[in-house]
């Protein structure tokens, strides 16, 4: 695996390796011993899928706070769509920035996503699919949204909202009262 690192403090872009022959290629997606050399998050306690039949539908942004803060792998295996993360980290030399990264299926490159970041995406396909490798178990009660278009983060998204649903229309802009956290503490959450 190739590991890119994003302006953001911990994030990578994460590319395949891959070794040809004739039938076509074969190459790893994820490896603990990769991601603990990179100072990786290299736990895994989930997988998760979500297919989304319209282009323009925007699922996020969401955070799980400690102590079941999770760190995530997100690949794209069906379609296209444009990952966005955001560094919620008070003490982060990148706190309050985001990186975009266009995921596709022909890209075959996934996005790290750390501890204490808010994540979501904008499909740019109908029938688009994601893939989640997840560090810690879903826990309702630490989950958390931001508003996709609070206009702090000015998230350049690259097209019309189709579709979202009604919960993550109902979060708020950002509170950082609501999401304090440390680079620390995402290390140890």
């Amino acid at each position: 695996m190739i590991f890119k690192a994003t302006k953001l403090r911990d994030a990578y872009v994460v590319d395949i390796q891959p070794f040809q022959d004739e039938r076509g290629f074969f190459a790893r997606t994820w490896c603990e011993n990769e991601f603990t050399e990179q100072g990786l998050d290299p736990n895994l306690a989930q997988c998760s899928v979500s297919f989304n039949r319209r282009a323009g539908t925007v699922r996020g942004l969401h955070v799980q706070l400690p102590p079941y803060a999770d760190s995530m792998l997100v690949r794209c295996t069906q379609g296209a769509l444009y990952d966005v993360i955001i560094d919620l980290r008070t003490d982060s030399d990148s706190y309050m920035q985001w990186v975009g990264v266009e995921l596709t299926a022909k890209n075959r490159r996934a996005l790290y996503v750390p501890k204490g970041f808010a994540h979501g995406f904008m499909t740019m396909e109908d029938d688009t699919e994601a893939f989640y490798m997840i560090s810690e178990f879903f826990a309702p009660d630490s989950a958390r949204g931001i508003r996709w278009d609070d206009k702090r983060f000015d998230i350049q998204w690259p097209g019309p909202v189709n579709v979202i649903s009604a919960k993550d229309l109902s979060y708020p802009d950002y509170d950082a009262a609501e999401f304090t956290l440390t680079v620390a503490e995402s290390l140890q959450a």
